[in-house]
């Protein structure tokens, strides 16, 4: 049982010196890791995780102090191992230490374990005595709110910090963290600690002990901690922090401090693993795939083990998990290689998270390290291999759709594969749409419909109409084309009433349906630009007539009337009729007209918009109108040997497919240099100064029977120059003063700097002409630049400023190509002043030519002082701001001082890039005042 008590941190710190004297070498890695028994309480039950050095009987700890950032603290037995920890090989011990402690209320609480004693001999923790470095590991975690947000427990970090690099070669590891609430997880890197808030001093990352290979990189998004090229052989200790993020903000952090032993594997090589790497699985189906470990040693017997969140979801955990485990299980033996094993989970509902899963293969061989003590049991060098799997939500199935003249109703099947998920974890529909047709296909690694053109516009429902789910859309308008798809979705309750969800999860995205309202007004299908002219231009339209069947037409009789109406730009209002543009017939068979060419127009410098207005039984207000549909508009942007392609239309159909033609002057005709889905494009690699001319060709549809597909229209054409207007990249500037060469600046009668910077062609592949540099300097880093000089060439790398009184002030260097295009600025740079001042303790004021004035014996850029001189009884008698001071022995009215001790405080100001201010400490001292030599 745990004991609770106080202790002030003054009486801790004292034991924990007196113990470290005591013992010596002892943890090698570990982690706290904390779970909320009780939503509902503020009750925790943590678990210190620490992996030590077996052979250090002295120093094993079957007791540990866990503070919980409370004021408090607890005496913690060592919970495993009957008390005794678990000895695993390679002289390493497994220890976990159990404690349950209540809170005094929410908040964020730091829970921490100090121990004396690291292991000796770690190569990058003061070398060569870590083991006089304490053991420091904490873990942050915060009090939900249950009601709203739910329980939280930390990650539990499945994979042993204990592992295994060789000489020269690439070393991975990964923590293998499993969060049980599905929080999101980061990774990162930090320096290890060796108490609250103390990093360890003087620790060096691995990759940067001498002799050592790059580079150390931890991917803050998978957790792969890849070491490039370890060299130097030994034991390195490393510390990341594993931060669980709920609803986009940070609410736990998990501190693993680990060890990676690095050893010369010239005689024996570590096994390979040959599997998947990444695999998604439609929740409901089997994960199944093939393990298979050899070694570059035929001779070598392997030992093939596995950990991670599939062997550790509550329920359908993958198959045989005690047989993967690398140690406490009785069954895990060595094997003639090949050694070939399956893996197989039957995947449910439950186990549809936003983040993949992480099971990591460990392979090792029995070539034992004979260096070790022989009673220690040792193991061979093992290699990891890191699977992920991220199961998705199944798509709802069988979805519909229907219209009449005001809504579009939606429905899907009933009932959905995961809707009795357990623990209420299916949370409901979204319903998503947009205008036109996306039949993208469906990406069994992309839940969601985010970037597809579609807007959600239910958020959750489960209503039932008809014995199917169903929605129901009356934003809409006739004549458009609307395409639905629908997701499930999935979320963790907080448990309490009214529930909250929280760690919403989507699922596939079902197949699409598309619908517009009933047909009962015609439908522009054509508005392309058959000539560019800014006075004759020319406009192809077309339409479909109304359906008969949704118009009715005996609801509706004749005479009926199409009347084509334009507006200018993109517009959806002031339309005005075009001429010659108005149909009429007594009956609807025989209105047959659907096409217009309007004339006249400034097709050059603007687009049109079009629509038509629908007249029934000779009536004076139209029935309706068609959505506006405009004409296609091309702009280019011209830049270096570039011509960028930019076009806007707003159509009613959704386009799909555009088509890129240019103007082949040696062909003397137009030919197609692109098909691009989007509506922009870049021609690259042109001549500067050469035209170019160009026009775009949309290929769309309404995505509905009936209605011709695909549709055409055409752009106007468009010509662009290309000019060079990139500017080149920024120099790189240096800057060097007299304070860097250590000179004496009272010997200065001329203060320079001296600039240099590296030529941006030298930096930067896109540029290549470089003219010339222009140079900018400010005294002040929030002042304004002032261009001070300018370089003809680029060779040219060197510029020294000259300047009176200051060194300080803050330099740009500016790159000048041969079109006069000017670059950003160089990164600033601002040196600053290296001001001295210096005092002597005597004068004499007596007249003899000699030493007459108390003056600075040293004195460099200081602009004033703040110099106060007072007698032994503490009364002022002098005061100046001069830095020269010049104080000649008398007092504030004149008098001359008689000879003694005096007493003075100077502020000390310089000039800075900050203004001016405080350069130095103040100072403070004594004055003998000699008049009598004697």
């Amino acid at each position: 049982m745990s004991r609770k008590f106080l202790l002030p941190f003054s009486l801790l710190l004292a034991a924990l010196l007196d113990f470290q004297t005591a013992f010596a070498t002892h943890n090698r890695a570990g982690e706290i890791i904390c779970e909320q028994i009780d939503c509902s309480e503020l009750t925790l039950r943590c678990t210190i995780i620490t992996y030590t050095k077996t052979s250090s009987v002295p120093a094993d700890r079957d007791t540990l102090t866990l503070c919980w950032g409370d004021g408090t603290c607890d005496q913690v037995p060592r919970s495993n191992g009957n008390g005794e920890g678990e000895p695993l090989p390679n002289d390493v011990k497994f220890n976990t230490y159990i404690a349950t402690h209540t809170f005094p209320g929410r908040g964020t609480y730091q829970i921490t374990m100090t121990d004396p004693n690291r292991n000796g001999g770690i190569v990058n923790v003061n070398p060569p005595g870590s083991d006089m470095v304490q053991f420091h590991l904490k873990t942050t975690y915060t009090f939900l709110n249950p009601q709203f947000q739910g329980c939280n427990n930390t990650p539990v970090l499945l994979q042993p910090p204990v592992d295994f690099a060789c000489v020269g070669q690439p070393f991975l590891h990964n923590p293998n963290a499993y969060d049980p609430d599905g929080d999101s997880l980061s990774y990162h890197l930090v320096v290890p600690f060796q108490d609250i808030n103390t990093p360890v001093p003087n620790y060096t990352f691995p990759d940067q002990v001498t002799g050592n290979g790059c580079c150390l990189e931890l991917n803050e998004i998978t957790g792969d901690l890849i070491w490039t090229n370890p060299q130097v052989k030994g034991e390195y200790n490393i510390a990341m922090i594993i931060v669980s993020w709920r609803n986009g903000i940070p609410i736990d952090t998990v501190l693993r401090d680990m060890q990676i032993f690095v050893e010369d594997c010239e005689e024996n090589l570590p096994p390979v693993i040959d599997t998947e790497d990444f695999l998604c699985v439609v929740a409901g189906d089997v994960v199944e795939f093939d393990v298979v470990a050899t070694d570059p040693n035929p001779e070598n017997r392997i030992k093939l083990s596995a950990l991670g969140g599939p062997f550790s979801v509550p329920i359908s955990p993958a198959d045989d998990a005690e047989l993967w485990r690398p140690f406490g299980n009785p069954s895990a033996h060595f094997e003639e290689q090949p050694v070939v094993r399956t893996f197989r989970w039957q995947t449910t509902c439950e186990h549809i998270q936003q983040h993949p899963y992480t099971v990591i293969f460990k392979a090792e061989d029995d070539i034992f390290d004979s260096s070790l003590d022989p009673e220690i049991d040792t193991a061979g060098l093992a290699t990891l291999r890191t699977v992920r799997i991220k199961a998705v939500g199944p798509p709802p199935a069988d979805v519909q759709a229907d219209a009449d003249r005001n809504s579009i109703k939606v429905s899907w099947g009933k009932p959905y594969v995961c809707e009795d998920a357990a623990d209420d974890y299916f949370f409901g529909f979204s319903v998503w749409r947009r205008e036109g047709s996306n039949q993208f296909p469906i990406d069994t690694c992309t839940p969601g419909l985010a970037g597809r053109g579609y807007v959600e516009i239910e958020q959750n429902t489960r209503e039932v109409v008809g014995g199917r789910y169903y929605f129901e859309d009356t934003d809409v308008e006739r004549g458009r084309t609307y395409c639905y798809r629908i997701l499930a979705k999935f979320a963790r309750r907080t448990g309490f009433e009214p529930s909250q969800p929280y760690n919403i999860v989507e699922s596939l995205p079902s197949e699409e349906v598309c619908m517009q309202l009933t047909r009962d007004v015609p439908l522009l299908t054509k508005v392309s630009v058959e000539q560019t002219s800014p006075v004759n231009g020319v406009i192809q339209l077309e339409w479909v007539k109304p359906d008969p069947d949704d118009l009715d037409t005996l609801q509706n009789p004749g005479p009926y009337r199409i009347q084509l109406q334009r507006g200018r730009g993109f517009t959806d209002s002031d339309f005005t009729p075009v001429p010659g543009a108005d149909f009429s017939s007594p009956t609807f068979w025989q209105l047959t007209a659907d096409s217009f060419t309007d004339v006249q127009l400034n097709t050059e410098e603007e687009p049109y918009t079009y629509r038509l207005a629908f007249f029934v039984n000779g009536e004076s207000q139209p029935l309706g109108f068609s959505p506006p549909a405009s004409s296609v508009f091309l702009s280019i942007a011209s830049t270096d040997e570039t011509n960028n392609l930019s076009w806007e239309s707003h159509v009613p159909w959704g386009d799909s497919l555009y088509n890129v033609y240019r103007f082949n002057d040696a062909l003397g005709q137009w030919v197609r240099i692109a098909s691009v889905p989007q509506p922009s494009y870049s021609d690259t690699g042109l001549v500067n100064g050469r035209t170019y001319c160009y026009y775009i060709e949309a290929l769309s549809s309404y995505g509905v029977e009936g209605i011709p597909s695909p549709l055409v229209n055409l752009s106007q054409e468009a010509c662009g120059v290309p000019l060079d207007t990139i500017p080149p990249c920024p120099p790189e500037l240096t800057v060097r003063t007299i304070c860097d060469e250590d000179l004496s600046c009272e010997e200065q009668t001329l203060f320079e700097n001296d600039l240099r910077w590296v030529n941006p062609m030298e930096l930067c592949e896109t540029t290549d002409d470089v003219v010339g540099y222009r140079i900018y300097f400010s005294p002040q880093m929030s002042g304004e630049f002032e261009l001070i000089a300018e370089v003809d060439s680029s060779g040219i790398t060197t510029f020294t400023h000259e300047l009176e009184r200051s060194l300080a002030g803050c330099y740009a260097v500016t790159a000048i190509d041969t079109f006069l295009n000017e670059s950003d600025f160089s990164p600033l740079v601002c040196v600053e002043n290296c001001p001295r001042y210096q005092l002597p303790n005597t004068f004499t004021p007596n007249q003899d030519g000699f030493n007459d004035l108390f003056v600075p014996r040293l004195s460099c850029f200081i602009e004033r002082v703040d110099m106060k001189i007072f007698n032994v009884w503490g009364q002022l008698v002098f005061q100046t701001e001069d830095p020269n001071i010049n104080w000649d022995g008398t007092n504030l009215k004149g008098e001359p001082l008689p000879q003694g001790t005096y007493y003075y405080v100077a502020k000390i100001f310089g000039r800075s890039v900050e203004g001016v201010s405080e350069v130095l400490q103040p100072l403070k001292g004594h004055i003998d005042l000699v008049r009598d030599l004697r």
